[in-house]
């Protein structure tokens, strides 16, 4: 039945993108390769950093020939709420998240990126980690409701994280080997208990060294692009390669140890950028790279502590407050860079606020695809900020004004303009402390001014009632909301 159900999807979904006059076959279809790191900082690529001690020569060279975006927030400071908001233009409050360790987050007959693209012509893969759930009846049956019932023709990955058991590898929707083997559960001296070379215990399969993950994805998506250079394919392609790092276990290999001034996360980091650095070679040595654009983000904050700050000189969030699971800026607010040669200005700073549901409202504006009303709810384009050509009127440039999230514990956040309320105190994540309950007379809540404030340092909650109150109603308004797109 969910099978049938994506089927129908599909097919409404071609009609969308066919049914008026060919636009998709009529207008200019580049290749597009999204990558997504995990538990990446702010502060940590140079490029939005100089002070970084981190090495990032890649993701720095992107920059330069491409656009950098300053403002850009991924829908929740989690690993699977940031993964659900980018692939279906929706915000993860709206779905039952956490039930993705047993069953598939993403409805059937939910359109996707991929799906939207397929049905647009597009040969569309994904490798690396889903995190986003599959109906699972053992490791030894069919895994549906993967990426390949969700709009991709090909699939090579693992579940979710490289510390969350079972770890095994997945070809399209079945089990390479299943996880028969065990793996104890692993610590770094010097490190919290969830930094370093940290993983859990659990079942891992015969055919999966967690030291290898990382450069195996590499491996793979190189062959991805290398398959479509020769089968001479004239339709485009659309890659998905979503990284599971620099997220723990932190296990850079041997060549990258002592290559940056930031411990074993720094090293990692640097071997992830390296990693990116040969798959954008390969596109220019297949003769993709003129026609491609390529989309690099992390899914949210860094595990960065204050006294990983001290203790090695490196603000991986950039003087943003707060890490991963926080409504602080740190949290959330991603490295985000778009490059496309000739199409989007080299060198290029956008402070257009986006998120990650935004991208696929921006292809399907690229590709002149008309979305259904219930595709892509949360979903705005930010195209005309992005390519090379005539400015819009400000209507049409207008993009999107307001952003709403939940934090890992349940703190909710609204952004309006440069307004930012957080309806209750402490950091609703991992930095301490997490929530601070009230005192009396006190505030109730966190707002800040962004534009005068982006450390957050201020919280004007007590003496801006009025715009704490019209920022409560926007909330409430956004959350009641099936559709926030225009």
């Amino acid at each position: 039945m969910s099978r049938l159900i994506y089927l129908t999807a599909r097919f409404l979904l071609v009609l969308a993108c066919f049914g008026n006059a060919g636009n998709a076959q009529t207008t200019e279809m580049p290749n597009v390769l999204l990558i997504m790191v995990d538990d990446m900082g702010y502060g940590d690529p140079g490029c939005y950093n100089p002070e970084s001690k981190i090495p990032t020569p890649h993701l720095n060279s992107l920059a330069r020939e491409g656009m950098r975006f300053s403002d850009a927030h991924s829908p929740g400071p989690l690993c699977h709420l940031s993964r659900y908001g980018l692939l279906t233009g929706r915000y993860p409050f709206r779905a039952n998240i956490g039930q993705w360790p047993r069953k598939s987050v993403i409805d059937a007959s939910r359109i996707t990126i991929a799906s939207m693209l397929q049905s647009a012509g597009y040969s569309t893969s994904m490798v690396g980690k889903w995190h986003l759930g599959f109906d699972e009846n053992g490791y030894d049956a069919p895994l549906p409701g993967g990426p390949v019932d969700r709009g991709f023709d090909s699939f090579f990955g693992i579940r979710a994280s490289t510390d969350i058991p079972p770890y095994f590898y997945i070809r399209n929707g079945r089990a390479v080997e299943p996880p028969t083997n065990k793996i104890e559960e692993n610590h770094s001296e010097g490190w919290s208990p969830i930094q370093g070379k940290f993983w859990r215990a659990g079942g891992i399969s015969p055919d999966l060294n967690l030291a290898d993950v990382l450069p195996r994805f590499t491996d793979e998506a190189i062959s991805v692009i290398d398959r479509h250079a020769e089968t001479k394919s004239t339709n485009p392609f659309f890659l998905y390669l979503a990284y599971p790092s620099p997220h723990t276990p932190w296990l850079p290999s041997e060549q990258f140890v002592g290559t940056s001034d930031a411990g074993l996360y720094g090293d990692f980091t640097v071997m992830v950028d390296a990693m990116i650095g040969r798959v954008l070679d390969t596109l220019k040595d297949r003769g993709f790279a003129e026609d491609t654009l390529v989309l690099v983000t992390s899914d949210n904050g860094p595990v960065w502590y204050a006294e990983d700050r001290e203790r090695f000189g490196h603000d991986s969030t950039a003087g943003l407050r707060g890490m991963k699971a926080d409504a602080w800026e740190g949290g959330h607010r991603m490295p985000f860079l778009a490059r496309w040669p000739g199409r989007i200005e080299a060198g290029a700073m956008n402070d257009q606020l986006v998120c990650f549901t935004d991208v696929l409202a921006t292809l399907a504006d690229l590709l002149k695809i008309t979305l259904p009303d219930h595709a892509g709810p949360d979903s705005f384009s930010f195209l005309p900020t992005l390519l090379k050509r005539q400015k819009r009127s400000s209507a049409e440039t207008a993009g999107r004004k307001s952003l709403v999230m939940q934090t890992g514990s349940g703190l909710w956040t609204v952004r309006v303009g440069e307004w930012k309320l957080i309806t209750g105190l402490g950091s609703g994540g991992f930095s301490k402390p997490r929530r601070v309950a009230a005192a009396p007379n006190g505030p109730a809540g966190q707002l800040y001014h962004l534009a005068s404030d982006p450390s957050e340092s201020r919280n004007l909650y007590l003496k801006e009632p009025s715009r704490v109150k019209a920022l409560t109603a926007e909330l409430e308004r956004l959350r009641s909301s099936a559709v926030t797109r225009d």
